[in-house]
């Protein structure tokens, strides 16, 4: 990762993490079922992590001179509902971990139903969040906001690629049917992130298209990469390789060269905007390098 691309995405990680801070309740006197919620949301939602798609709100915001402050908010409401499906998803009923960024899951720290109430929570405060003043004050634009999240977190996105991630334990998937599982239960937010600058920027649809195809190249290439780490810290411990991802099927080398595939082809959909999105270039190239 080059420097001003590190540089970045610490201090967009910095501005939402305030930004967030601030929105999540906190405890109060004598508010005990609030305020256990308020410490399994915090919990969650401020732990440590890149904030790569509240990242690509600000930066996609940038392309289109939207300010930081509205960016940033609508950037913490995406990080809500990013946690909210990392809490949903580490469920017993779902995918059952014990673990989330190196500490316990949320329901592992409080307690199963406790963990489902601030995921609940969480998916409704980015709603919230959207619906101020604050975001926009174009009331279209709010709106155009609340309808994107809604679609990226229903049937066609996060809780569909659930349901079929699930369903995947059951037989093996081939290489078009985990495709689209990735593409709604990863791949939505990362759309969803982009084009959220670009409704916040009240962009052309041209630029809006060119931003949904990169984020659609983007977040593959990203859970391609996961995979492949994962195959690779498994192969170190001696772990059974999980069925069902693209290394299972294509192979280690097929899926790499196919990561590199995306990342050009990301690139290529940025073309439209010229050097203004060379930091979006960057952060492309980095998915195929990372090692986290």
């Amino acid at each position: 990762m080059n420097l001003e691309l590190k540089n970045l995405l610490s201090e967009y990680s910095d501005i939402v993490y305030e930004k967030m801070d601030d929105l999540l309740p906190t405890e109060q006197v004598g508010r005990v079922g609030e305020n256990r919620i308020a410490r399994a949301m915090r919990y969650s939602a401020l732990s440590d992590g890149k904030r790569l798609r509240p990242f690509l709100v600000m930066s996609c915001g940038d392309l289109f001179g939207v300010s930081k402050t509205s960016s940033s908010q609508v950037g913490a409401a995406m990080e809500f509902m990013h946690s909210y499906s990392l809490i949903h998803d580490d469920l017993p009923a779902m995918d059952d971990d014990d673990l989330r960024r190196g500490k316990p899951s949320c329901h592992k720290e409080f307690d199963e139903a406790t963990a489902i109430l601030a995921g609940d929570a969480l998916l409704t405060l980015s709603f919230e969040v959207l619906s101020s003043g604050y975001v926009h004050d174009d009331a279209r634009v709010r709106s155009d906001l609340v309808e994107a999240f809604a679609k990226a977190a229903g049937t066609k996105g996060l809780v569909g690629g659930q349901m079929i991630d699930l369903l995947s334990e059951e037989r093996n998937f081939n290489v078009e049917e985990i495709t689209r599982l990735q593409r709604m239960k990863t791949g939505a937010l990362f759309v969803l992130a982009c084009e959220s600058g670009a409704i916040l920027g009240k962009a052309p649809q041209k630029m809006r298209n060119a931003l949904r195809g990169y984020a659609n190249d983007l977040g593959l290439a990203f859970q391609i990469t996961d995979d492949i780490l994962d195959v690779e810290e498994e192969s170190r411990e001696d772990k059974n390789v999980e069925k069902g991802t693209y290394v299972n099927i294509m192979g280690l080398e097929k899926a790499t060269k196919q990561v590199q595939i995306l990342v050009d082809q990301s690139i290529e959909h940025l073309e439209v905007f010229g050097p203004r999105a060379d930091r979006l270039r960057d952060l492309s190239r980095y998915i195929i390098n990372r090692n986290i």
